[in-house]
């Protein structure tokens, strides 16, 4: 619980500090959306016989604001030891974007809008 809050922490969620030792997790969003996490056990007391599917159930995109925000991001996610799934390059579509995964092996997108091209 607590590598995975840490990691969430690092992309600018209020998570409170007691939470790495509670079985269950929330962190406000916006008004009425929350992010939860639950360990094993927790899920195991309501649904007996929970096994985790070992595969990433979410797909989570982090706004940077700016390009540069997307590779400083990722450097100290995987500098803090997190995996870095796909290093940051300018996208086709017109954005910064990079990969990284939380611990539980969930892909989390890092973004921000490419200037326009005056050329």
């Amino acid at each position: 619980m607590g590598r995975s809050l840490e990691f969430y922490r690092k992309l600018g969620l209020d998570i409170p500090a007691d939470g790495d030792t509670q079985p269950h997790v929330e962190a406000e969003l916006a008004p009425g959306m929350r992010l939860l996490w639950d360990t094993t056990e927790s899920v195991r007391s309501f649904t007996p016989g929970y096994e985790q599917p070992g595969v990433s159930q979410i797909s989570l995109a982090v706004d940077c604001a700016e390009p540069s925000a997307v590779d400083g991001l990722y450097k100290d996610l995987v500098d803090a030891g997190y995996h870095g799934e796909r290093e940051p390059w300018d996208a086709f579509w017109g954005q910064r974007y990079a990969t990284v995964q939380d611990p539980d092996g969930n892909d989390v997108d890092l973004f921000a809008v490419l200037p326009a091209d005056d050329g």
